[in-house]
Order: structure tokens, then sequence, then C-alpha cells
């Protein structure tokens, strides 16, 4: 009788752990089929808009106060008045790039040591349901790269406004509870522009891209 009983506790209890196996291994793959996806997407919005306002802010308060549009681009004309040509200051721009480069990655090392809040509700998309925030946290990865685009577009009759921007991308990481992945943000900030009465000349000295 002893041993009957023997044999069935130990069922009963191949059986428990067989079922909270069971059970753990369900909800991992619900988590990384479901909740994870979502989770990490909440993250990256978070993580993007915490790293944003920080390089915009940096180039904002670090940008030279005397740079302007007629610094950044040499503009020519011919004996009528009218725009013959457009130059970029390359050596200006490489200069600039280089500079807000270093100021961007020092100002993105204080992110280290920043937590943001990541609601674990809306991962579950359960609002009647009350669940705690989790931290988040920022990394920088690498190194911070900074180049320069051109935008044409129509501002009238017979004008174009020509605007210059900044083009600044890195990587960073982002590191939660049992999950990290590594994001690449890139954001554009306008520096100057001017607009052109007439037509946009047809020689334009390429603006560096990095």
């Amino acid at each position: 009788m002893r041993e009957i009983l023997l044999k069935i506790r130990k069922k009963r209890k191949i059986i428990i752990v067989s079922a909270i196996l069971f059970l753990f291994i369900y909800l991992y793959n619900y988590i990384d089929k479901n909740i994870k996806p979502t989770l990490v997407a909440i993250a990256e919005i978070r993580a993007k808009s915490v790293t944003t306002k920080a390089i915009n802010d940096t180039i904002k308060s670090k940008i030279w106060d005397d740079i302007d549009y007629e610094s950044l681009i040499l503009v020519k004309y011919d004996k009528d008045g009218r725009v013959s040509m457009m130059q970029a200051n390359t050596i200006l721009m490489n200069t600039l790039a280089a500079d807000m480069a270093l100021e961007v990655q020092e100002q993105l090392k204080n992110l280290s040591n920043t937590k943001v809040n990541v609601p674990l509700s809306n991962a579950f998309d359960r609002q009647i349901l009350y669940l705690p925030n989790i931290k988040l946290q920022i990394q920088p990865q690498g190194s911070v790269n900074v180049g320069f685009a051109t935008e044409f577009e129509e501002a009238g009759i017979n004008q174009t406004r020509h605007r210059i921007y900044l083009i600044v991308s890195t990587d960073i990481k982002l590191i939660i509870p049992l999950i990290t992945e590594t994001i690449n943000i890139t954001t554009n900030i306008p520096i100057a522009e001017t607009i052109i009465i007439g037509n946009v000349p047809e020689q334009f000295i390429h603006i560096p891209t990095e």
C-alpha cells in the first residue's frame, strides 16, 4: 500500500512539474510573439523621443552664432543679376559637422544614466489592468555621424526657398528587462535658408554628406 502511495505521489509530482514547465514555455512563447514586439516598439518611441530632444537641444545651444546662409553657400550672379552658380563652403561645413558630432556624442553620454518609464499596460493592451512601469535604459553605441542635406521648394511666383539641414545619425542600445535592442536614430535639423529670386541655377556644387 505504501509503495502504491509513493508511486501516486511521484506521478503527481511529475504531472505538477510538467504542468509548470508547460505553462512556463507557453508564457515565454506568448510573451515573445505577442508582448515583446509591442514592448520594443513602445521602448523605441520613448528612446527616440529622448535622444532626438537631446540632439536638437545640443545643436541649438552649440551652433555658432555667426553661421548663416551666406557663410555656408557662396552665391554668384551673372551680368543680369540672376543667380548663375551656388557653391558650398566645404571647409566651413566639414568643420561645423566635426564640431557638432563631438558635441552631440558628449551630450549623448549623459543618456547612459537616464532611465525612462515604459508603461507595461500598453504592451498588454489592457487599460483596465494596473500594471507597473518598467525602466528603459539608453546606451549610445559607436560614433555620431553628422552630414548635410539641402532642399529646394517653391516659395511663391518666381521664388524658390533653399534650406540647409544638418543630418545627425547615431545608434543607441535599448535595455529593458529580458530585452536588448539596438536601433538607429536619424534626425534632420534646419540651420539656414534663403529665398532665391528667379530660376534655380544649373550649377550647384555638391554639399558634403559627411
